[in-house]
């Protein structure tokens, strides 16, 4: 299923002192696994909701927090595709997230984790080091991109550790690195009143990077309503979208709505 687990334990010992967990935070953890870092969230008394896909992995992941109570006080394991998953159902209330995320998955992930941006404190990630260079990318770099402006409109994304393929079992064949994203991100300072629309519009500007804005929002609008609203927004006509902030695009959708 894409899994590479994070076997080598001075590796966790690291991305736990980031998480550093108090004694009163609920957790969930997507990729399990076979819970090492389960185990060590459940440390102290934590509320821990382990999700794997994995029926193999969730079943021994059982098997270990019912002959071990003591261990795991506070463990449910869900044995399901994450992205079915219902967050307010399982937390109750605010939560942690921390991942150990199938690479190929990412995006989607992230999608649904922020449905529930309301109710999330932070969101702790291990993925491909090429994936989180693009999520903290800033405008005018040339990693910056749909998923940049996704995960800075919900979370201040952050890259706190790099993790070479030898922590991994199986090595993967790329670098990885752990994301640390806090929450809210300029979500907060943007007036968005429609989210859904709002990143159907990026997906769009952000369509064919090498064209400019103009060539790919003609799908949207005629070119001069386009040309109008750049000029409304203090935009150039050859602007391209890995050049707009978040608070450009939220203007320029307002302007074509």
């Amino acid at each position: 299923m894409g899994q590479h687990f994070l076997g080598d334990a001075a590796w966790r010992q690291r991305i736990f002192k980031i998480l550093f967990p108090s004694a009163n935070d609920t957790w969930i953890e997507i990729g399990a696994g076979h819970g090492e870092m389960t185990q060590m969230l459940a440390a102290d008394g934590r509320q821990v909701v382990a999700i794997e896909a994995d029926a193999p992995l969730a079943e021994d992941l059982q098997e270990k927090v019912s002959s071990h109570p003591r261990e795991w006080p506070k463990v449910e394991i869900v044995s399901r595709d994450v992205l079915t998953v219902d967050f307010r159902e399982l937390a109750g209330g605010n939560f942690h997230v921390y991942g150990n995320l199938p690479y190929y998955i990412t995006s989607p992930i992230l999608h649904h984790l922020f449905e529930y941006a309301g109710r999330i404190l932070s969101i702790h990630i291990v993925i491909q080091l090429e994936v989180a260079e693009r999520i903290v990318a800033k405008p005018g770099r040339r990693e910056y991109g749909y998923l940049s402006a996704l995960c800075q409109y919900y979370a201040n994304p952050t890259i706190v550790l790099r993790i070479p393929p030898g922590a991994f079992r199986p090595p993967p064949k790329v670098q990885s690195a752990l994301v640390r994203m806090t929450l809210p991100g300029q979500q907060a300072r943007l007036s968005v009143s429609d989210e859904k629309g709002f990143f159907q519009f990026i997906q769009g500007c952000f369509e064919q990077k090498r064209k400019t804005l103009r060539n790919n929002l003609k799908q949207l609008a005629p070119d001069r309503k386009i040309h109008q609203a750049l000029e409304e927004c203090g935009l150039r006509s050859d602007s391209r979208a890995e050049q707009l902030t978040l608070a450009q695009f939220a203007s320029l959708f307002a302007s074509l709505a």
